[in-house]
Protein backbone atom coordinates (compact mmCIF):
# COMPACT_ATOMS: atom_id res chain seq x y z
CA UNK A 1 0.00 0.00 0.00
CA UNK A 2 1.39 3.35 -0.96
CA UNK A 3 0.80 6.34 1.23
CA UNK A 4 1.71 9.95 1.22
CA UNK A 5 3.70 10.59 4.34
CA UNK A 6 2.43 14.13 4.52
CA UNK A 7 -1.17 13.01 4.41
CA UNK A 8 -0.74 10.44 7.14
CA UNK A 9 1.51 12.32 9.56
CA UNK A 10 3.12 15.67 10.25
CA UNK A 11 5.61 17.42 7.98
CA UNK A 12 8.35 16.56 10.49
CA UNK A 13 7.70 12.80 10.72
CA UNK A 14 10.49 10.66 9.35
CA UNK A 15 10.21 7.09 8.10
CA UNK A 16 11.89 5.04 5.40
CA UNK A 17 9.92 6.82 2.64
CA UNK A 18 11.08 10.22 3.91
CA UNK A 19 14.62 8.89 4.08
CA UNK A 20 14.52 7.79 0.42
CA UNK A 21 13.01 11.13 -0.63
CA UNK A 22 15.77 12.88 1.34
CA UNK A 23 18.50 10.84 -0.35
CA UNK A 24 16.98 11.36 -3.80
CA UNK A 25 16.61 15.13 -3.44
CA UNK A 26 20.05 15.46 -1.84
CA UNK A 27 21.84 13.50 -4.56
CA UNK A 28 19.95 15.10 -7.48
CA UNK A 29 20.57 18.60 -6.14
CA UNK A 30 24.22 17.77 -5.54
CA UNK A 31 24.51 16.34 -9.05
CA UNK A 32 23.12 19.38 -10.84
CA UNK A 33 25.05 21.76 -8.54
CA UNK A 34 28.36 20.16 -9.42
CA UNK A 35 27.56 20.06 -13.14
CA UNK A 36 26.92 23.81 -13.06
CA UNK A 37 30.30 24.27 -11.35
CA UNK A 38 31.82 23.27 -14.68
CA UNK A 39 30.02 26.11 -16.45
CA UNK A 40 31.64 29.56 -16.71
CA UNK A 41 30.27 32.67 -15.01
CA UNK A 42 29.42 35.73 -17.06
CA UNK A 43 29.08 39.40 -16.32
CA UNK A 44 26.13 41.76 -16.73
CA UNK A 45 26.98 45.41 -16.20
CA UNK A 46 30.09 44.48 -14.26
CA UNK A 47 28.21 42.12 -11.95
CA UNK A 48 29.26 38.49 -11.98
CA UNK A 49 26.34 36.13 -12.54
CA UNK A 50 26.45 32.35 -12.32
CA UNK A 51 24.21 30.16 -14.45
CA UNK A 52 23.45 27.56 -11.88
CA UNK A 53 22.40 25.78 -9.97
CA UNK A 54 19.67 24.48 -12.25
CA UNK A 55 16.87 25.15 -9.79
CA UNK A 56 14.24 23.46 -11.93
CA UNK A 57 15.58 20.14 -10.59
CA UNK A 58 14.86 21.16 -7.00
CA UNK A 59 11.57 22.80 -7.98
CA UNK A 60 10.38 19.73 -9.87
CA UNK A 61 11.44 17.12 -7.31
CA UNK A 62 11.13 18.76 -3.88
CA UNK A 63 7.61 20.03 -4.49
CA UNK A 64 6.49 16.48 -5.29
CA UNK A 65 6.69 15.93 -1.55
CA UNK A 66 5.45 17.97 1.36
CA UNK A 67 7.94 17.33 4.15
CA UNK A 68 10.54 19.28 6.04
CA UNK A 69 13.14 16.63 5.19
CA UNK A 70 12.80 17.09 1.44
CA UNK A 71 13.50 20.81 1.95
CA UNK A 72 16.47 20.09 4.21
CA UNK A 73 17.91 17.76 1.56
CA UNK A 74 18.55 20.72 -0.80
CA UNK A 75 21.23 22.48 1.29
CA UNK A 76 22.58 19.16 2.58
CA UNK A 77 23.13 18.07 -1.03
CA UNK A 78 25.07 21.26 -1.67
CA UNK A 79 27.16 20.74 1.47
CA UNK A 80 27.94 17.05 0.90
CA UNK A 81 28.70 17.17 -2.83
CA UNK A 82 29.66 20.83 -3.28
CA UNK A 83 31.79 21.32 -0.16
CA UNK A 84 32.83 18.16 1.70
CA UNK A 85 33.62 15.98 -1.30
CA UNK A 86 35.70 18.70 -2.96
CA UNK A 87 37.48 19.53 0.31
CA UNK A 88 36.14 23.02 0.96
CA UNK A 89 33.90 22.75 4.01
CA UNK A 90 33.27 25.10 6.92
CA UNK A 91 30.74 24.01 9.55
CA UNK A 92 29.70 27.53 10.54
CA UNK A 93 29.57 28.67 6.91
CA UNK A 94 27.16 25.85 6.07
CA UNK A 95 24.60 26.91 8.67
CA UNK A 96 23.35 29.93 6.68
CA UNK A 97 22.30 27.73 3.77
CA UNK A 98 20.77 25.12 6.04
CA UNK A 99 18.55 27.74 7.66
CA UNK A 100 17.69 30.00 4.72
CA UNK A 101 17.22 27.41 1.97
CA UNK A 102 15.34 24.91 4.13
CA UNK A 103 12.93 27.44 5.61
CA UNK A 104 12.28 29.18 2.26
CA UNK A 105 11.19 25.91 0.62
CA UNK A 106 9.34 24.75 3.75
CA UNK A 107 7.28 27.95 3.67
CA UNK A 108 6.32 27.72 -0.01
CA UNK A 109 5.30 24.07 0.44
CA UNK A 110 2.56 25.25 2.78
CA UNK A 111 1.12 27.39 -0.04
CA UNK A 112 0.43 24.46 -2.39
CA UNK A 113 -3.29 23.96 -2.90
CA UNK A 114 -3.31 22.14 -6.25
CA UNK A 115 -0.24 19.94 -6.93
CA UNK A 116 -1.61 19.21 -10.41
CA UNK A 117 -1.43 22.89 -11.30
CA UNK A 118 2.05 23.14 -12.80
CA UNK A 119 1.85 26.93 -13.05
CA UNK A 120 1.26 27.14 -9.30
CA UNK A 121 4.20 24.81 -8.65
CA UNK A 122 6.54 26.80 -10.91
CA UNK A 123 5.45 30.09 -9.32
CA UNK A 124 6.02 28.74 -5.82
CA UNK A 125 9.42 27.37 -6.81
CA UNK A 126 10.30 30.83 -8.08
CA UNK A 127 9.07 32.32 -4.79
CA UNK A 128 11.33 29.98 -2.80
CA UNK A 129 14.35 31.04 -4.86
CA UNK A 130 13.42 34.72 -4.48
CA UNK A 131 13.18 34.29 -0.70
CA UNK A 132 16.62 32.65 -0.63
CA UNK A 133 18.23 35.46 -2.59
CA UNK A 134 16.47 38.14 -0.56
CA UNK A 135 17.70 36.64 2.70
CA UNK A 136 21.23 36.33 1.28
CA UNK A 137 21.02 40.00 0.21
CA UNK A 138 20.21 41.14 3.75
CA UNK A 139 22.90 38.91 5.25
CA UNK A 140 25.63 40.11 2.85
CA UNK A 141 24.78 43.77 3.40
CA UNK A 142 24.71 43.15 7.15
CA UNK A 143 28.23 41.73 6.99
CA UNK A 144 29.32 44.83 5.07
CA UNK A 145 28.00 47.15 7.79
CA UNK A 146 29.77 45.32 10.61
CA UNK A 147 32.99 45.20 8.62
CA UNK A 148 33.47 41.47 8.03
CA UNK A 149 33.04 41.63 4.25
CA UNK A 150 34.04 44.15 1.61
CA UNK A 151 31.39 44.87 -1.02
CA UNK A 152 31.13 47.30 -3.90
CA UNK A 153 29.78 50.66 -2.76
CA UNK A 154 30.53 54.37 -3.21
CA UNK A 155 33.05 55.16 -0.46
CA UNK A 156 31.33 58.36 0.69
CA UNK A 157 27.86 56.81 0.38
CA UNK A 158 27.95 53.29 1.86
CA UNK A 159 24.17 53.00 1.52
CA UNK A 160 24.74 52.30 -2.20
CA UNK A 161 25.72 48.76 -1.17
CA UNK A 162 21.98 48.04 -0.92
CA UNK A 163 21.63 48.88 -4.62
CA UNK A 164 24.72 47.07 -5.86
CA UNK A 165 23.97 43.91 -3.90
CA UNK A 166 20.26 44.22 -4.65
CA UNK A 167 20.87 44.30 -8.40
CA UNK A 168 23.03 41.19 -8.09
CA UNK A 169 20.32 39.41 -6.12
CA UNK A 170 17.67 40.47 -8.64
CA UNK A 171 19.73 39.15 -11.56
CA UNK A 172 20.21 35.87 -9.74
CA UNK A 173 16.46 35.64 -9.07
CA UNK A 174 15.71 36.20 -12.75
CA UNK A 175 18.37 33.84 -14.10
CA UNK A 176 18.27 31.04 -11.53
CA UNK A 177 14.64 31.51 -10.48
CA UNK A 178 13.00 32.06 -13.85
CA UNK A 179 15.29 31.08 -16.75
CA UNK A 180 16.78 27.98 -15.07
CA UNK A 181 13.98 27.55 -12.55
CA UNK A 182 10.32 28.20 -13.18
CA UNK A 183 10.33 27.90 -16.98
CA UNK A 184 11.96 24.42 -17.19
CA UNK A 185 9.82 23.33 -14.24
CA UNK A 186 6.72 23.87 -16.37
CA UNK A 187 7.94 21.01 -18.59
CA UNK A 188 9.75 18.70 -16.11
CA UNK A 189 7.37 18.67 -13.12
CA UNK A 190 4.32 17.17 -14.89
CA UNK A 191 6.56 14.45 -16.35
CA UNK A 192 7.84 13.45 -12.89
CA UNK A 193 4.61 13.75 -10.89
CA UNK A 194 3.03 10.37 -10.39
CA UNK A 195 6.17 8.51 -11.48
CA UNK A 196 8.71 9.30 -8.73
CA UNK A 197 6.44 9.03 -5.67
CA UNK A 198 5.29 5.41 -6.27
CA UNK A 199 8.92 4.33 -6.52
CA UNK A 200 9.41 5.66 -2.97
CA UNK A 201 6.24 4.01 -1.67
CA UNK A 202 4.15 7.16 -1.77
CA UNK A 203 1.11 8.30 -3.68
CA UNK A 204 1.17 11.72 -5.36
CA UNK A 205 0.14 14.65 -3.21
CA UNK A 206 -3.48 15.63 -3.27
CA UNK A 207 -4.74 19.19 -3.29
CA UNK A 208 -6.50 20.90 -0.43
CA UNK A 209 -9.38 23.29 -0.12
CA UNK A 210 -9.15 26.78 1.27
CA UNK A 211 -6.80 29.73 0.73
CA UNK A 212 -3.15 29.33 -0.14
CA UNK A 213 -1.96 31.28 2.89
CA UNK A 214 -3.01 29.47 6.06
CA UNK A 215 -2.13 29.57 9.74
CA UNK A 216 0.61 27.00 8.98
CA UNK A 217 2.00 29.33 6.31
CA UNK A 218 2.04 32.20 8.82
CA UNK A 219 3.97 30.12 11.37
CA UNK A 220 6.54 29.08 8.75
CA UNK A 221 6.91 32.65 7.48
CA UNK A 222 7.47 33.88 11.04
CA UNK A 223 10.10 31.17 11.50
CA UNK A 224 11.80 32.30 8.26
CA UNK A 225 11.91 35.94 9.40
CA UNK A 226 12.97 35.08 12.95
CA UNK A 227 15.82 32.80 11.93
CA UNK A 228 17.43 35.07 9.32
CA UNK A 229 19.31 36.92 12.12
CA UNK A 230 20.47 33.53 13.39
CA UNK A 231 21.78 32.67 9.92
CA UNK A 232 23.47 36.08 9.82
CA UNK A 233 25.12 35.42 13.20
CA UNK A 234 26.50 32.04 12.09
CA UNK A 235 27.74 33.48 8.79
CA UNK A 236 29.46 36.33 10.63
CA UNK A 237 31.07 33.89 13.06
CA UNK A 238 32.23 31.84 10.09
CA UNK A 239 33.94 34.90 8.58
CA UNK A 240 35.61 35.90 11.85
CA UNK A 241 36.40 32.58 13.55
CA UNK A 242 37.66 30.51 10.65
CA UNK A 243 34.64 28.22 10.50
CA UNK A 244 35.09 26.30 13.82
CA UNK A 245 35.13 22.88 12.13
CA UNK A 246 36.71 22.92 8.69
CA UNK A 247 37.78 20.41 6.08
CA UNK A 248 39.85 22.20 3.47
CA UNK A 249 42.25 19.96 1.55
CA UNK A 250 40.91 21.82 -1.54
CA UNK A 251 40.97 18.90 -3.94
CA UNK A 252 39.95 21.04 -6.94
CA UNK A 253 42.87 23.44 -6.44
CA UNK A 254 45.21 20.46 -6.02
CA UNK A 255 43.97 18.18 -8.79
CA UNK A 256 42.23 20.66 -11.09
CA UNK A 257 38.69 21.04 -12.40
CA UNK A 258 38.64 17.38 -13.41
CA UNK A 259 38.19 16.49 -9.72
CA UNK A 260 34.63 17.86 -9.96
CA UNK A 261 33.72 14.67 -11.80
CA UNK A 262 34.25 12.72 -8.54
CA UNK A 263 31.24 14.22 -6.69
CA UNK A 264 29.29 14.22 -9.98
CA UNK A 265 29.88 10.47 -10.37
CA UNK A 266 29.03 9.73 -6.72
CA UNK A 267 25.82 11.79 -6.86
CA UNK A 268 24.79 10.13 -10.13
CA UNK A 269 25.39 6.64 -8.75
CA UNK A 270 23.36 7.39 -5.60
CA UNK A 271 20.40 9.07 -7.33
CA UNK A 272 20.04 6.76 -10.33
CA UNK A 273 20.98 3.73 -8.23
CA UNK A 274 18.19 4.54 -5.76
CA UNK A 275 15.63 4.93 -8.54
CA UNK A 276 16.75 1.70 -10.24
CA UNK A 277 16.68 -0.19 -6.93
CA UNK A 278 13.16 1.00 -6.11
CA UNK A 279 11.97 0.29 -9.67
CA UNK A 280 13.20 -3.31 -9.40
CA UNK A 281 11.53 -3.68 -6.01
CA UNK A 282 8.21 -2.32 -7.34
CA UNK A 283 8.41 -4.57 -10.40
CA UNK A 284 9.11 -7.53 -8.10
CA UNK A 285 6.01 -6.80 -6.01
CA UNK A 286 3.87 -6.52 -9.14
CA UNK A 287 5.14 -9.89 -10.42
Amino acid sequence: MVTTSSNSSSAFSFDHRDMMAFILVMSLHGLQSMITELLPEFSIGGLGVSIGPFWFVAMSVVLLFRSFWACLAIPVGGIVFGEILIGDFSALGAVEGLIVVTLSWFFVMSLITDPKNVKQIAALGFLAKAMEETAAWFIDVGKFYIGVEELEAISWLPETVWATEGIGALLQIIIAGVVFGAIPTLFLYPRLRGKIEPLLGMSPLEGRDGPMFTRTSLKRLIAWVALIPVAFAFETLSETSGGLITFTPEFVETYGQAFLFVPIAIAAVISFGLVAYRQRKVDGLQD
